[in-house]
């Protein structure tokens, strides 16, 4: 195959498919790294926002409803990415055009610059907090040199082979770590729990505000916004089934996990700083240590992606160079913005990104041969355009309109039975 779309070179690693010898992810490398990549303080900090609108149970039932959907769509892309051999943008081109397709590609870049800088803010933050729980970092300058720090650790990552760094690092290092830290975390917190009346804490009633299906969006956030990424790191696993099962396995049992201990933090240790009330906990100073250094993968995991999707745009710089410019832009964003408002800008980039995927799955899944659609797309695709510019403008229309129905589940429904009929035969 001499080009992997008609006006692409070889050269481009993202547009053409990953040949066989290179996919070596089982389905426990899959999972391994998912549910690292699922477990992080962000995450928590989404489960604490659900308190106090929402009563114990109902948070609950929102946690696992919108955990399970969302991993399981982590997963459908995973099957599609590994089928196919194709990264994200190698999807995106298949379904909206090769010329169009830079715009949904280009969003993906600037939504992982902001999921990279938010990441590197927050292991700033933390480590500070940690440090200075431990009597150290009083000086003002620690924040820039923490920032820079893991800024450093990211592009020392970046540099390094993904696929090492997977089956070597996460799987068999930072898992065991990080599962520890949560299993102490969360025992902790239950012991608070029944302390202060654990009966009384699950009958909570919320105080109003948010609905069942309004909170699924909230949860169904996280996982989304992981969508343009999966199929970066799927593509390189050896069996589309397993892609399927060990990314929702993995992705789902860290997002219940994490944002459930978010809301257990939130009822039995009110605080604006999840971090400082993570370190109130008996061993929270080592547990929350641990939980950082995991967070590194997050931020790797933006990188990367943002990397193979910039060099689909710009093939003439390798992978991993962008890795690097984009991991030293990321350092610099968190250097300068302040990062706050957290829940708008997951909700903003759901509503981009859950229609673009339905259409996507609409149009790709159960039974299309991928890489022969990639092969023969056009300039632009002009009803998957239409639908995907629809599908933003229903996202943004139903909590108007119909509040208590959500906005994420009924576009990507929309979208997905809409491209799906009108697929071309």
């Amino acid at each position: 195959m001499s080009t992997a779309v008609s006006s692409q070179p070889t050269s481009n690693e993202a547009l053409a498919p990953l040949p066989a010898s290179q996919r070596v992810f089982g389905w426990h490398d899959h999972a391994s790294l998912w549910f690292s990549l699922g477990v992080g303080l962000l995450v928590m900090q989404m489960g604490a926002y659900l308190m106090p609108a929402m009563g114990t149970q109902q948070a609950l039932l929102a946690i696992v409803a919108g955990s399970v959907i969302g991993a399981g769509l982590l997963g459908w892309v995973a099957k599609l990415a590994c089928d196919s051999g194709l990264a994200s943008a190698g999807l995106m081109h298949a379904v909206y055009g090769r010329h169009f397709a830079g715009l949904p590609i280009v969003l993906n870049i600037v939504q992982l610059l902001g999921w990279g800088t938010f990441e590197l803010v927050v292991m700033r933050d933390a480590t500070v907090a940690i440090g200075r729980q431990s009597g150290a970092m009083a000086a003002s300058g620690w924040p820039v040199a923490a920032t820079l720090l893991w800024g450093g650790v990211v592009a020392l990552l970046i540099s390094g082979s993904m696929v090492q760094l997977v089956r070597r690092l996460i799987a068999r290092v930072a898992l065991p770590l990080v599962v520890l830290s949560l299993l102490w975390l969360t025992w902790q917190f239950l012991s608070m729990a029944n302390a202060q009346g654990l009966q009384q804490i699950w009958q909570r009633q919320g105080e109003g505000g948010l609905g069942v299906l309004p909170a699924l969006d909230l949860v169904i956030a996280m996982p989304i916004s992981w969508l343009p990424l999966v199929a970066d790191y799927a593509r390189h696993g050896k069996r589309g089934a397993s892609a399927l099962r060990g990314t929702w396995l993995g992705y789902a049992l860290a997002n219940i996990w994490c944002y459930s201990l978010g809301v257990l933090v939130a009822l039995t240790l009110p605080s604006q700083d999840l971090v400082t009330a993570l370190l109130l906990a008996q061993g929270g100073l080592i547990a929350l240590s641990l939980i950082l250094i995991d967070e590194v993968d997050n931020a790797y995991g933006d990188a990367y992606s943002g990397a193979v999707s910039a060099h689909s745009l710009w093939p003439r710089l390798s992978v991993r160079t962008w890795g690097l410019l984009v991991a030293a832009l990321s350092t610099v964003l968190a250097l300068l913005l302040p990062m706050h408002s957290l829940e708008p800008f997951l909700l903003l980039l759901s509503s981009v990104f859950v229609p673009l995927f339905g259409v996507i799955l609409g149009r790709l899944a159960l039974g299309v041969d991928i890489p022969a659609a990639l092969q023969r797309t056009a300039s632009v695709h002009w009803v998957p355009v239409g639908l995907w510019l629809g599908g933003v403008a229903l996202f943004h229309l139903l909590p108007k309109y119909l509040p208590g129905w959500g906005a994420a589940l009924p576009t990507l429904a929309v979208c997905f039975v809409l491209a799906r009929l009108t697929r071309p035969r």
